[in-house]
């Protein structure tokens, strides 16, 4: 059995060190992969693609992929806030890999990065991807954007049974905004009280930036998170405006 590999890596303490707007911004990146193959996806690299490389270098893992939550420049490179972000585009260049995206987000990811559509592999929900022996499932989670996605895997050692990498679907604290360009808060409302609620409580949240903690279990989330106490459509829309 594949030995699971995963890591958090958090912008200006992990990787883009000196970038005091990466920093801001509280980025989480994840390498997730076969500890055995030494092989690994990486999950939204932004910021600091060197940086990120370099991780996955020293603990001995070359990355062959990468994972797209959702299109944001944070998350994948692009221009924002008068910023060029490094993402996808020099990865690609580097590591000479794909970028796995849902198909609904697809368009939106070459417009901001300035990739093609053979540089994407598009994806429905359910499909999953395999790196060495370990399968990473793809769940649909609209409502940040069109083509949100989680990602779900399994084989942990700290007792949670599998970890969620939720980008900015569900934070500890709070979830991803709906007011930006695509996002939808019904939408929204349903992926977090109807996809998400079919997990186990045991899941491990590993969120997509560092509001209110690093990680936690769905169950915990559930309890503390004050988005999850909003169980009807109408004080959600409410609260999100």
């Amino acid at each position: 059995m594949a030995q699971l590999y995963l890591r958090q890596l958090l912008a200006g303490r992990d990787f883009a060190r000196t970038d005091a707007t990466a920093a801001g911004m509280q980025n989480f990146v994840y390498l997730i992969g076969d500890a055995d193959a030494h092989e690994c996806m990486v999950v939204d690299p932004a910021w600091d693609v060197g940086g990120i490389i370099d991780v996955a270098a020293a603990d001995g893992m070359t990355i062959t992929g990468a994972m797209v939550t959702h299109y944001h420049p944070d998350h994948v490179g692009g221009s924002m806030f008068g910023f060029d972000i490094e993402g996808l585009a020099e990865l690609g260049s580097r590591c000479h890999c794909k970028a796995h995206v849902h198909r609904l987000e697809a368009a939106s990811v070459r417009a901001v990065t300035g990739l093609s559509s053979s540089d994407l592999v598009e994806h429905d929900s359910g499909d999953r991807v395999r790196v060495g022996g370990i399968d990473i499932e793809l769940l649909h989670t609209p409502g940040h954007t069109p083509g949100s996605m989680c990602f779900r895997v399994a084989g942990l050692t700290h007792g949670e049974e599998e970890a969620l990498v939720a980008g900015d679907t569900l934070f500890l604290q709070g979830c991803g905004r709906v007011d930006l360009p695509g996002g939808d808060a019904e939408q929204m409302f349903r992926t977090l009280h109807e996809r998400l609620a079919t997990l186990p409580g045991e899941t491990l949240l590993l969120p997509g930036h560092a509001y209110g903690g690093d990680k936690a279990t769905l169950a915990q989330v559930r309890r503390t998170n004050p988005t999850m106490q909003l169980t009807t459509l109408q004080s959600f829309l409410r609260r999100m405006g």
